[in-house]
């Protein structure tokens, strides 16, 4: 096994290109050694309001730069950081950070009236960490982020010994259930990001070999969707760890036009979005301002974590034909179960995926279904996965099991698998329909619904029913100004899917309401279902 820890990888690349960007945003451009200063002073802060070894240090901000520098931190002075999601409300949050185990917290200004309501309910926070961002005055509990160049040194010794069994605690809410710490070694999570990555270092290397590796400028990349969530971090990890430069946006809800510019400014290379949540604003941006924007920096947009629609990336390939699109299909528990490529000669369908070189397709009993049989079954990865849930052996042992005496990543997923290794993405385990006996992935049907002119997004859930035990239902949301009847998607459906699939109700809503990652909670969803299904019985 290796021994990479990204606090040793970051600070040699900033030694050798210090005064190279690493951190960007509207008027705030921070070089490599001004990104290094700036986490030894949280991490010498973190030491001092006694924050001990593997301890949780959770960052509850929207992306800027300080969300890396505090990551940057955490790892430098061997504390785990802790991605809080900024849409939680209070008893989500006291769950999470008691949870967590979490000593610190770092935040946005906009957030202290729901922190001062829980912070006598969190016994366990020894410091907090405030940031700047013009909404709030900094509270007498807290340290001014801004005030650290005044108390802490720019150098840091650590206390504690680094090593590469050192955790990244990633929080996933998933679509059910409370959310759940994946934690990720540090040298599972290098070593599967450099793998990817553009500029790559020695599989057995160490940091002696930083000047043969950083040789000057790395990769210009955009995370466009949160930090707080593996699709926004892991590929801002990837691009630092070549010596590039993060871009991050400022508007705290999401805006193309923002993007757009962004990407023309600091002529930026790649970019992370979440599927169609994303693409689609960005290809309705484009569509109705032609050559606005030049992209002529941009080569590859990678996406994970969200459906992203064929005839949205064939869309995006209209204003540049050049593009590299990447479609990642992982996980926070999984990196590397499948990916598709997209480009203007190859267009590949919705949901559809060549198989990761380390996962294979299980049925019940965990034996390998063989490919081309069309059986659906639970997408399975093994080789460098996360070590388990924090704190829940149950949940640990149920999604990471030992099979043949390997520890595989089995996150959920269905898929069916082709003689050629291409799996057809069917969709959660967790949130399947079970209608007269039939089994329905909503995801598959979700994306077809997609498709109808007309549709901006969908969500499809089972309703329960005296006769089928449950039926299929949808929940539509229409592009600005369309009205659609739901007679017209149906007959869409008809020719693409069994009868027992199509949604009995539509239900037509201004928005879907993802969350900032594409997400949806489908609980939620199922409930705004079953109310508009009642009202149209009731009238």
């Amino acid at each position: 096994m290796t021994e990479w820890n990204f606090a040793d990888v970051f600070e040699a690349i900033a030694r050798t290109i210090p005064d190279l960007p690493a951190l960007a945003t509207t008027g705030d451009i921070r070089s490599w050694a001004t990104f290094n200063t700036n986490a030894s002073r949280i991490a010498n802060w973190l030491i001092d309001v006694g924050v001990n070894r593997q301890n949780g240090f959770a960052q509850y901000l929207y992306n800027c730069p300080e969300f890396t520098e505090s990551l940057f931190a955490a790892f430098k002075a061997s504390v785990c950081p802790v991605n809080t999601n900024y849409r939680y409300v209070e008893d989500e949050l006291i769950y999470l950070w008691d949870n967590a185990d979490v000593n610190a917290v770092i935040f946005h200004g906009c957030f202290v009236p729901k922190i001062e309501s829980i912070r006598n309910k969190l016994p366990k926070i020894k410091g907090w960490l405030f940031v700047d961002d013009g909404t709030q005055d900094c509270p007498i509990w807290a340290t001014n982020y801004s005030k650290l160049g005044n108390l802490y040194s720019p150098d840091f010794q650590p206390k504690f010994e680094r090593s590469p069994d050192d955790l990244y605690l990633l929080y996933t809410g998933g679509t059910t259930g409370m959310p759940k710490g994946v934690m990720w070694r540090q040298d599972d999570l290098f070593s599967l990001l450099n793998a990817s990555s553009f500029i790559k270092w020695p599989g057995e290397g160490s940091t002696d070999v930083v000047n043969e590796v950083i040789k000057g400028r790395g990769i210009v990349h955009l995370s466009g969707s949160p930090l707080m969530h593996g699709t926004g971090a892991f590929t801002a990890f990837a691009a630092l760890l070549g010596g590039g430069t993060v871009v991050t946006l400022t508007k705290r809800s999401f805006d193309p036009t923002e993007l757009l510019d962004l990407i023309d400014e600091f002529e930026v290379q790649t970019l992370s979005i979440v599927g169609d949540a994303f693409a689609k604003p960005i290809l309705r941006t484009l569509d109705e301002h032609t050559g606005r924007w030049s992209l002529n920096s941009l080569f590859a947009v990678l996406s994970s974590g969200v459906m992203w629609s064929a005839n949205v990336k064939e869309g995006l390939l209209r204003h540049k034909s050049t593009l590299l699109l990447a479609d990642i299909f992982s996980s926070s528990e999984a990196i590397g179960m499948g990916a598709s490529v997209t480009t203007s000669n190859s267009i590949t369908d919705t949901a559809k995926f060549v198989l990761g070189p380390e996962a294979k397709v299980i049925d019940e009993n965990n034996n390998e279904i063989p490919r081309g049989s069309n059986q659906a079954g639970r997408l399975a990865l093994r080789g460098r996965t996360p070590i388990g849930y924090y704190k829940d052996i149950d949940k640990t042992n149920k999604t990471f099991p030992l099979i043949n005496g390997e520890r595989y990543s089995v996150p959920g997923d269905y898929a069916t698998v082709d003689e050629d290794g291409t799996i057809h993405l069917l969709g959660r385990g967790s949130v399947c329909i079970n209608t007269g006996g039939e089994k329905v992935f909503p995801e598959e049907v979700e994306e077809l619904i997609k498709e109808s002119a007309g549709v901006l997004d969908a969500v499809v859930v089972g309703l329960k029913d005296d006769k089928f035990g449950e039926t299929v239902n949808a929940l539509v949301q229409c592009s600005p100004g369309v009205e659609i009847n739901p007679d017209s998607i149906r007959e869409d459906l008809k020719s693409r899917l069994a009868a027992y699939k199509i949604p009995k109700h539509l239900i037509f809503v201004d928005s879907i309401g993802r969350s900032a990652a594409g997400k949806v909670d489908y609980a939620v969803c199922k409930q705004r279902l079953a109310d508009a299904v009642k009202s149209l019985s009731v009238s």
